[in-house]
């Protein structure tokens, strides 16, 4: 049970606040057009983002966490490195779409905060598609298991979420229906599933 802003001690309570809160500020940051003054793929730029999504409910929200986190069999880069993997992953080449999305791999074996990385690094790696090949990614193209099962795998081989993502690329860069799915997306990724962004 993470500790949080909004003093809520059950776990299914503030998986759905954490849900209507931070996709309300997705939308919010989309609509108010900061997202267009982000730096795009660098961590700072990362951590406005995740900042901006999370800060309603944690303390820790933008910044780069202090404890070892896992999942399943896979343990993220360890805070002893941390700092120095975020530094390399700023220096990483991103003018093709191999070279992105490996960055996007590196970033989410750094996975730099306690929580909601996903959700917060999927905005980002979208941004810098946007930038750099004027392509976004359709999100509602890639099947759940398809994506957990290659970003799993990615460290390793990361061909197969190079063919879904080069898949699920269109060039409607600034259409707002095409951010918002994707925001829904993502956090049904995550098991969040409980809010429609546009309800919100």
């Amino acid at each position: 049970m993470l500790e949080n802003k909004l003093g809520i001690t059950n776990q299914l309570e503030l998986n759905r606040t954490e849900e209507r809160l931070s996709k309300k500020k997705a939308k919010e940051l989309y609509d108010s057009g900061k997202i267009n003054n982000l730096e795009v793929g660098t961590f700072k730029g990362l951590s406005e983002i995740h900042r901006y999504l999370f800060e309603d409910i944690y303390f820790f929200a933008g910044k780069v966490r202090e404890v070892n986190i896992a999942k399943g069999n896979f343990r993220f880069a360890p805070i002893m490195y941390l700092r120095a993997s975020l530094e390399h992953i700023d220096t990483m080449p991103q003018t093709t779409f191999d070279e992105i999305v490996e960055k996007y791999v590196e970033m989410n074996i750094a996975h730099p905060f306690r929580e909601g990385n996903g959700r917060a690094t999927r905005i980002w790696l979208d941004l810098i598609f946007k930038k750099e090949l004027q392509r976004v990614v359709e999100w509602n193209k890639i099947d759940k298991e398809d994506y957990l099962l290659a970003m799993e795998r990615s460290p390793i081989r990361d061909v197969e979420i190079k063919q879904l993502l080069q898949q699920a690329l269109l060039d409607e860069i600034n259409s707002r229906e095409v951010f918002m799915k994707g925001i829904d997306i993502s956090y049904y990724y995550e098991g969040y599933t409980e809010y429609d962004i546009e309800d919100l």
